[in-house]
């Protein structure tokens, strides 16, 4: 919409200027016919060919620099205001020497238009006027240039706030870093220490340590990873992550160690994959498998990873407890998947089965992954 705003308003103007010169032009025709059509095919073209100025300007200066030469030899004592609109719009592209050279041209030409033009000034006249138009054209390449040059500062500045703001939002990640760092690895270091300590205690004694004191201890150690990866990432580092499709087999032993009797088929030729769809494939089957284990109860899960030839599939099957009849509740996990899901171009799909239980699919393209 805004592109055809534009083309009405530089046809506009064209039609405008050419219109002008027209009745500017018939004021001063000579009295030859055929010097009269000519000159006034010349004067409609002068002011027409300003529609383009704008996708071409030097083009655009030639013409109408041409134009102006050409109909004031066959007599038409017309202003070239298509050339002064001409001259505005190249310097405002940032065409100066151009602009300096066709100026050149046409002052140096403007004797010589004088000499052929019939019924037209002398010389020296020819060359006064020549001067006096030159003073004009200065003029319209000042303006041009001082706007491009607000143009240029106004985007300057824009990409100024831009870098600010960038930075800023720097700040703020390494500010939750910090608090994430004080407030959360202190905790999750004594919840290991204590169940290691209890799991040694245990052996001790001569006693076997309970598994679900030994999956704490394993989920603590794997939570202190965790948290020193999500600080990476807090801190712009997150494309050297350690978690992707790599350590997947070790997501689904952990899964096992809480109750949950998970299985991993991996379907189609196994590859590296851009870091993004690994590192989504990794946390979304996470994701998935934590919610078997919080809400499925005692249940079965399948995580099946499916290499195609340009995308990757992962899904995870359960038969807890929904029913065809469970609306998911759209929680925080489902959200982040769905936004991981998408960010890469992907799709998601998550629901109650007809036979009971949940699925978890998520289809991503490979290639063109950022």
């Amino acid at each position: 919409m805004g592109k055809i705003a534009a083309g009405v308003r530089h046809w506009g103007l064209a039609v405008c200027v050419a219109a002008m010169l027209l009745v500017a032009g018939a004021s001063v025709a000579p009295e030859r016919t055929d010097l009269r059509l000519l000159g006034f095919v010349l004067l409609a073209v002068d002011g027409l060919v300003l529609a383009l100025r704008r996708r071409a300007p030097v083009g655009v200066l030639v013409v109408t620099a041409g134009c102006v030469l050409a109909y004031q030899a066959l007599g038409f004592e017309v202003p070239p205001v298509a050339l002064l609109f001409a001259v505005y719009a190249a310097t405002r592209s940032g065409h100066r020497r151009p602009v300096l050279v066709v100026a050149a041209i046409v002052l140096a030409a403007q004797p010589f238009v004088a000499l052929v033009s019939p019924g037209g000034p002398r010389a020296g006249e020819a060359f006064a006027q020549g001067v006096l138009g030159l003073g004009w054209v200065l003029a319209c390449a000042a303006a041009g240039e001082a706007l491009r040059q607000a143009e240029q500062r106004a985007k300057e500045a824009e990409r100024t706030r831009e870098e600010i703001a960038g930075r800023r939002a720097s700040e703020e990640r390494l500010r939750i870093a910090r608090e994430l760092h004080d407030s959360l690895t202190h905790q999750i270091s004594v919840i290991k220490v204590q169940a290691g300590v209890a799991v040694h205690l245990a052996r001790k004694r001569g006693e076997e340590a309970p598994p679900a004191l030994a999956a704490v201890e394993e989920a603590a150690r794997e939570a202190t990873r965790e948290l020193r990866a999500t600080l990476g990432a807090l801190r712009g580092d997150e494309q050297h992550s350690p978690h992707g499709l790599e350590q997947i087999d070790e997501l689904v032993q952990r899964a096992r160690s809480t109750g949950v009797t998970a299985t991993l088929t991996v379907a189609g030729h196994r590859r590296q994959l851009p870091s993004a769809v690994s590192r989504a494939a990794y946390r979304i089957t996470q994701e998935a498998l934590t919610n078997v284990a919080r809400h499925a109860g005692p249940a079965t899960a399948s995580v099946r990873i499916s290499y195609g030839p340009d995308t990757l599939t992962v899904r995870i099957d359960d038969d807890g407890k929904a029913t065809p009849r469970t609306d998911p509740v759209p929680g925080v996990g489902l959200l982040g998947m769905r936004e991981r899901v998408t960010a890469l171009g992907g799709r998601l799909e998550a629901g109650p089965r007809r036979d009971g239980g949940f699925t978890v699919q998520a289809t991503v393209p490979v290639d063109g992954a950022p």
